[in-house]
This record gives structure tokens, C-alpha cells and sequence, in this order.
């Protein structure tokens, strides 16, 4: 019974033996056989790397799209990315993109960035790969991240600038653009898209231009953008400022001056006004309408004697009717500044100097001063057969009426009698 006892323990002993032994070496091997398999595969990819690196770089140069992308799939299959991960997603993701796979070339570009998450010129391939696919909120995400990445680029910041003022984000169209100015002061396109931000944004951009317009004083087209939001923000002295330089910069712009002279009659300084629009009137001396703005500045300013050289100057000039109702208003204005209580004959002369000029741009077309013209005759002010009765013979003789009021001194012309007198 103790032999029999001995013996199967001998036995048990033996089969565990065995079974340790069995399974020591197969753990081993195991370790062994995947060495042996690393092995494998890092020979083959030494040679095979290589034939491949090169085959995908004849296929892009050939600009054989399909065989590039094949080329790069065995490369990232064989694991022969690890040896230059940039080029190999990079120029994968291009071949994509020339084959108008953008979400192809997506897919690529994150597996590349998952290798090198802060590698610029893969995340630019991203961006664009975005904006092919429509991806805006995508696009604009990576472009953000680049601009931290790259804060020297200024590409990237104009490109994302732009890309928030298309989405309507004003506010943050704002913050890079003025992070990009920080880089570049004389940016001109960074300056003009950040005061329009400001416009859009609601706020007043009155700082941008004048800040852009002192980097640049010699620009007269920033000059003349400042002056347009100080007048608009009814500040027309400023503005008048501004020009002024602008003036001084070029001129013979006829833009600046007229805009000048309309700040100085915005302002009430219109003696001023005149003088400026009379700048403008000899670089282009041909333009009747100067002429008549001149006449209407100076009526403004009731100096009528020289309104009415400038608009007399207009009806010689062009025979418009413009011209000639510009006239007429002249006579018009006169006529209602100097009248008396009781119309005197003068006044009736005038009057009818005035009414037939309006009549006469009323018969070209120009019908602005109709409800003066229809004034004067509703008021029965006009010089008629009536009054001509009444004068004395020598008038009666001459055949025609003068004025001799003082206030009227500067009328030469004369009122002939009229068939029916």
C-alpha cells in the first residue's frame, strides 16, 4: 500500500515536471518569434522604404495623383512613416487634395497630426481642407490654433480676420486684426477691413482712421475716409483740419477740394466755401455746375453781387437750365432780402429778372425753382403793363427800365418794354 502510494506521487511529481517544462520553453518562444518577426519586417522595410519613398516622390513629380496615393498607403502600411512623418502626410494629404478628395485628405491630415500635433504646414493643409469641404466653424477653429502656433504669420491672421467678418464676428475680427497690425502698423488692407469691423460692429471707428490716416499722412484716400466719419459725426472743423493737410498733400484733387469747401460751408464758414469751390473752379473751368455751386454759396452767404458773377459765368459757360435757374435764384434772393414793405418799382424789376429766368430753365427742363417762379406771379410782384404806364416819358423814351436801388447796385442789366406795354 506504501509502494503503491510512493508510486503515484512519483508520477504526479513527473507529470508536473513535464508540464514546466512543456510550458517554460513555449513562452520563450514566443518572445523569440515576435523578435524574429520585428526583425522581419524592420529588413523589409529597409529596403522597401526607400524603393517606395522614392516611387511616391516620381509619382508626385509626375503629378500621378492615384499612384502617389497608392505609394503613400503601402508607406504608412509598412510603417515607414515613422522615418519622416511631415513629408509622408503632408504630400499623401496634397495628392488627395489634387484629386478633389478633401475629406480623403482630412482623414490623412489628422492621422499626420496625430504624430505631430504642432506641425504648422500640416495644419494649414488642414485648414484648407476644411474650407474645400465647407467646414467653416472647423476652418476657422484651425486657423485660430495656427495663429498661436505661428504668431508671426500674418497670412494666417488675415486669412482668419477675414473668415470671422464673413460669419458676422465683428468681435473677433477686431482682436486679430489687431494683432496683426501689431506685427505690420502700415498694414493699409488690415487698416481699412478694421475700421469697417468697427462700423459693423457698431462701434465708433472714428480712432481707427484717425490712427490710420497719422501712420499714412501722405495717403490722401485715408485722409478722405477721416474726414467723411468726422463730418458724418457732425464735427465738420475737424474735418476741415484734415483736408486741409490733404490739401497740402495733393493740390490738384479735385475730390478734396470740393469736400473741403463743403465742410467749410457745413461749418458756416462760407466766404471760406466759396473761395475753396473757386480752387476747384480753375482746375476744371469748363464745369458750369462749380460755377453754380460757387453762385449758391455766395447767395447763402448774401453776398449777391459776386453770386451773381458766378452764375452768370454758369449761363454763359453751358445754356442749362441749371444755370439759368441758378440765376434766377440769384435775382430771387435778392429781390426777397432788399424788397420794401411796398413794392417798389426796383423791387418789380427784379422780380421779373428773376421770374424770367426761372421761365427760361423751366423751358429746359430744370424745373427746381417752379414754386418761387409761381410765387412771384401768385403775389402779383412782376413788372407789367401797369407799372410801364406809370413811368415818365424819358423812361417810356428809352424803352427800358433800370434799378437805382442801392441795394440792388450791382444789377446792370436792364428790363426792356414788352410787346403790349
Amino acid at each position: 500500500m506504501t509502494r503503491k502510494v510512493f508510486s503515484q506521487k512519483l508520477l504526479m511529481i513527473g507529470s508536473a515536471s513535464v508540464f514546466i517544462t512543456m510550458c517554460t520553453p513555449t513562452e520563450q518562444s514566443t518572445v523569440d518569434s515576435d523578435a524574429a518577426e520585428q526583425a522581419r519586417l524592420d529588413s523589409v522595410r529597409k529596403v522597401r522604404c526607400p524603393r517606395i519613398f522614392s516611387s511616391a516622390a516620381e509619382f508626385y513629380k509626375n503629378r500621378d495623383w492615384e499612384a502617389t496615393v497608392r505609394a503613400y498607403d503601402e508607406l504608412t502600411e509598412l510603417g515607414c512613416d515613422r522615418d519622416d512623418p511631415q513629408e509622408v502626410y503632408l504630400y499623401y494629404a496634397i495628392a488627395y487634395e489634387y484629386m478633389g478628395e478633401y475629406d480623403s485628405s482630412e482623414y490623412v491630415l489628422l492621422k499626420g497630426l496625430s504624430f505631430l500635433p504642432d506641425n504648422i504646414d500640416l495644419r494649414k493643409r488642414l485648414a484648407f481642407a476644411y474650407e474645400k469641404q465647407d467646414k467653416t466653424s472647423l476652418q476657422m477653429d484651425e486657423l485660430d490654433r495656427l495663429s498661436y502656433l505661428s504668431p508671426e504669420d500674418v497670412k494666417i491672421k488675415s486669412d482668419l480676420a477675414k473668415l470671422y467678418g464673413d460669419q458676422d464676428r465683428y468681435d473677433d475680427q477686431i482682436a486679430v486684426l489687431k494683432d496683426l497690425l501689431e506685427i505690420q502698423p502700415d498694414n493699409e488692407g488690415a487698416q481699412s477691413d478694421l475700421a469697417q469691423a468697427y462700423e459693423k460692429s457698431g462701434r465708433d471707428p472714428l480712432d481707427v482712421y484717425e490712427s490710420r490716416f497719422n501712420n499714412n499722412p501722405d495717403n490722401v484716400s485715408y485722409g478722405l475716409d477721416y474726414a467723411d466719419k468726422l463730418t458724418s459725426a457732425d464735427r465738420p472743423n475737424d474735418a476741415v483740419k484734415v483736408l486741409k493737410q490733404v490739401v497740402d498733400v495733393d493740390p490738384s484733387s479735385k475730390i478734396t477740394l470740393r469736400k473741403l469747401a463743403q465742410a467749410y460751408d457745413s461749418d458756416d464758414r462760407l466766404s471760406e466755401a466759396a473761395k475753396t469751390y473757386e480752387k476747384l473752379f480753375r482746375l476744371d473751368p469748363r464745369n458750369f455746375r462749380v460755377a453754380v455751386k460757387i453762385a449758391e454759396v455766395y447767395v447763402e452767404d448774401e453776398d449777391y453781387s459776386s453770386a451773381f458773377t458766378w452764375a452768370d459765368k454758369a449761363v454763359t459757360l453751358s445754356g442749362e437750365g441749371e444755370a439759368y435757374g441758378a440765376k434766377g435764384n440769384v435775382y430771387y434772393k435778392a429781390f426777397q432780402a432788399c424788397r420794401t414793405n411796398d413794392i417798389s418799382t426796383d423791387d418789380r424789376v427784379v422780380a421779373t429778372f428773376a421770374y424770367q429766368q426761372f421761365d427760361e430753365a423751366d423751358k429746359k427742363g430744370f424745373s427746381k425753382y417752379s414754386r418761387s417762379k409761381n410765387w412771384l406771379k401768385d403775389n402779383e410782384v412782376l413788372f407789367g403793363k401797369a407799372q410801364w404806364f406809370m413811368m415818365n416819358s424819358d423812361i417810356k423814351n428809352l424803352g427800358y427800365v433800370k434799378v437805382s436801388n442801392v441795394c440792388y447796385n450791382w444789377i446792370t442789366e436792364k428790363l426792356k418794354k414788352e410787346k403790349g406795354w
